[in-house]
């Protein structure tokens, strides 16, 4: 069955469904047409829409997690990423919260990405655990030392992304990079 929280389109069919019913209703005994009865499919799409729009489900909080993320590492908003994460979080290099937020603050210059942006990302949700395989783009700014040095305006990432449910909320518990521009690469290569 598809989940009305996720996507409206299920209720909007129901809708049509009913439409087509009081259509026949009112065709069949004209004497019990009301002006009323047209209102039940404008109110189950109305419903549709509201409740696409009150619920978020866990997919969409962890897409929202990513993309806030994303957002963070574009301004170089650090403590705006540093909500995002869980405070347990530990990965290949990083044995903590604190570890990944001072390597990013030692390791990642300040203006140096113009923009970046999702290209893709495929959540696995199993309980109060998700995994997400990130695919993203990272475009530097035209005067930051990695374009004026490495002659590189952009870079490709894929990166393995936990995330576990706290409190209600989605928080990043671990990260592994897995390529860079197709090539493989790791925590510990990029000291």
């Amino acid at each position: 069955m598809f989940n009305i929280g996720e996507q409206p389109w299920t209720l909007i069919g129901i809708a049509v469904i009913v439409f087509f019913v009081i259509l026949t209703i009112r065709s069949v005994f004209p004497e019990k047409r009301r002006l009323w009865q047209w209102l039940i499919p404008i109110l189950i799409i109305a419903g549709a829409f509201g409740i696409d729009k009150v619920i978020k489900t866990d997919r969409e909080q962890i897409e929202l997690v990513i993309d806030t993320g994303i957002k963070a590492l574009e301004q170089e908003n650090f403590n705006l990423a540093e909500s995002l994460i869980s405070d347990d979080y530990s990965d290949s290099l990083h044995r903590s919260k604190e570890q990944l937020i001072s390597h990013i603050n030692r390791e990642l210059p300040r203006n140096v990405v113009e923009k970046s942006k999702k290209t893709n990302s495929l959540i696995t949700i199993s309980g109060n655990k998700a995994k997400v395989n990130l695919f993203m783009l990272i475009t530097f700014n035209q005067d930051s030392n990695v374009n004026q040095i490495y002659s590189i305006s952009f870079i490709q990432i894929k990166a393995d992304l936990t995330l576990k449910k706290q409190n209600e909320r989605w928080l990043l518990d671990s990260i592994e990079v897995r390529t860079v521009n197709k090539q493989p690469l790791t925590w510990n290569q990029i000291r």
